[in-house]
C-alpha cells in the first residue's frame, strides 16, 4: 500500500488533504473520542467536556470553561510532527492545494503550510466579544481567570467553534471547493465522526481517495487505498525519506 500511495502522489499536483485530530496526537495533544482522549479522561469533573465546551455553557460560565480550555485545550509546547512536515513538503513541492483540518493547534502552519482551512477555527486568534479587537494566543494564557479586552474591557473568547455555533460559511465553502476540484483526496488522522465537517468528503468526484487512520472509517469502502496506520509514520515514510 506504501508504494501504491507513493506512485498516487508522485503522479498528481492537484491532491487536497482531510485531516482530524489523528494528525496531531504524534506532537502530544489528545484527540476527543479515543480511550485516552479527552472525553473519556475527563469522567469525573463536574461538568463533560462536551457541555463545557458548548456555546450556551461558555456564555453562562465562562470561568469554568477557560479553567477546562487552558488545562485541555491548548498545548503551548506542542511542535509539528512529521505528518505535518510531510504536508507542508507537498505544499512547497507544488503537489499539495490545501489542507483542511478540524484541530484548532496551529500546526500545520508552524511546519510552513499556507494554505491551512480551519474547519474549527484557531487557539491562536481571540477577539473582544464587545468591540472586536483582536487578541493573540499569548494574551489568553497569560490572563487570570476570565481574559478582558484591555481596551473596553468586554470578554475575549477564542476564535474557535464550539458546539451549537456553526462553521464558518467562506471556510466551509472554500473546503467544498478545494475538495469537489481535487484529483486525490487523503484523508487523515479522523475517524469521519464529526459532522457536518465528516459530511465534506461526500463532494469529492477525483480519481484517488486515500484513507490513512489506525482505525476503520465509514469511507473505507468507497476507498482506492486504505492504510490502518500512523499519519506522521506513513506521510513520513513517503515524502520525509
Amino acid at each position: 500500500m506504501y508504494e501504491e500511495l507513493k506512485k498516487v502522489i508522485d503522479n498528481s499536483d492537484n491532491i487536497v488533504f482531510f485531516g482530524g485530530a489523528g494528525v496531531s496526537t504524534e506532537s502530544d495533544i489528545p484527540d476527543f473520542r479515543s480511550s485516552n482522549g479527552i472525553f473519556n479522561a475527563q469522567k469525573n469533573i463536574t461538568y463533560s467536556p462536551e457541555t463545557v465546551v458548548s456555546h450556551s455553557f461558555f456564555m453562562r460560565n465562562p470561568e469554568f470553561f477557560y479553567q477546562f480550555y487552558k488545562d485541555k485545550m491548548i498545548y503551548e509546547n506542542a511542535r509539528p510532527n512529521n505528518a505535518h512536515k510531510a504536508l507542508a513538503k507537498l505544499e512547497q513541492i507544488g503537489k499539495l492545494k490545501a489542507i483542511i483540518t478540524q484541530n484548532i493547534d496551529g500546526l500545520h502552519q508552524m511546519a510552513g503550510s499556507k494554505n491551512v482551512l480551519e474547519l474549527h477555527g484557531t487557539i491562536h486568534k481571540n477577539y473582544c466579544m464587545k468591540c472586536n479587537k483582536n487578541f493573540d494566543l499569548d494574551y489568553i494564557i497569560k490572563s487570570e481567570n476570565i481574559p478582558h479586552c484591555d481596551v473596553c474591557g468586554g470578554i475575549v473568547r477564542p476564535d474557535v467553534v464550539l458546539y451549537e455555533e456553526s462553521l464558518d460559511s467562506d471556510v466551509l465553502s472554500e473546503s467544498l471547493h478545494y475538495i469537489s476540484n481535487a484529483d486525490v483526496l487523503i484523508i487523515g488522522g479522523t475517524s469521519l465522526i464529526v459532522y457536518p465537517a465528516a459530511s465534506l468528503v461526500n463532494y469529492f468526484r477525483g480519481s484517488k481517495l486515500v484513507l490513512i487512520n489506525k482505525s476503520s472509517t465509514s469511507q473505507d469502502s468507497n476507498a482506492d487505498i486504505v492504510i490502518n496506520d500512523s499519519i506522521g509514520k506513513v506521510l513520513g515514510d513517503i515524502v520525509l525519506l
